[in-house]
């Protein structure tokens, strides 16, 4: 049963005959219920298929940070879906079965916040992690934004970091990584976020430790 929420001329929710109604994200739709057809898939299908799944079990663990990294891109769609968009071509390579990253090129988060920089990193032992930065201080940027940092093992396929807790003033931390990551290859990418998180810089990729 179907319930017509503004009269005979608003949208509904539910099914009538063959049409389903609803709304997402604060969007009325109707589709025709799906017939199932057995067909069988071309190679392409199945190709981009295959993408599709690749890309979005490896951005399973970094699914924290792209909330907050891709909240302002997300008009009409999920944080989740505008990062998969944007990366979907430039950091994603090859064809299935063969799929590959570029790190380098991994987007985790997008706005116009200015970015810290000169960037250096180091690892003072196998469990410890130190950055240090300059402020950059052009406006809108503040003393009070919040540093994002994410680093990402393939073969756990996990990722550890934090957002918030270094402030953009602070120019230097010290961050003690998950213990599993201790000897391991790691994928370090920055950002900085507003402290009430209204603001977010260009994400920038770190390079391999």
């Amino acid at each position: 049963m179907a319930k017509i929420k503004r009269g005979i001329l608003g949208s509904f929710s539910g099914k009538i005959g063959p049409i389903v109604g609803g709304s997402w994200k604060g969007i009325a739709y109707i589709r025709e219920v799906s017939q199932k057809t057995p067909k069988e898939r071309s190679k392409a299908q199945i190709a981009i298929q295959q993408k599709m799944k690749f890309i979005n079990g490896l951005l399973i663990p970094f699914h924290p940070y792209i909330n907050v990294g891709f909240a302002n891109n997300a008009v009409q769609k999920t944080e989740i879906s505008a990062a998969f968009s944007l990366n979907y071509h430039s950091a994603f390579l090859g064809t299935y079965p063969n799929l590959t990253i570029d790190y380098s090129k991994l987007i985790l988060s997008v706005g116009t916040l200015p970015m810290i920089k000169n960037i250096t990193m180091e690892l003072p032992d196998n469990q410890t992690l130190k950055l240090t930065w300059l402020q950059n201080n052009i406006k809108p940027a503040s003393f009070d934004d919040q540093l994002m940092l994410i680093l990402y093992n393939q073969e756990l396929h996990k990722t550890d970091g934090l957002i918030g807790g270094f402030k953009r003033t602070d120019e230097k931390f010290i961050f003690n990584f998950n213990p599993q990551f201790a000897g391991k290859t790691l994928q370090v990418y920055v950002s900085m976020v507003s402290i009430d998180r209204k603001r977010i810089a260009n994400s920038i990729y770190l390079g391999t430790l």
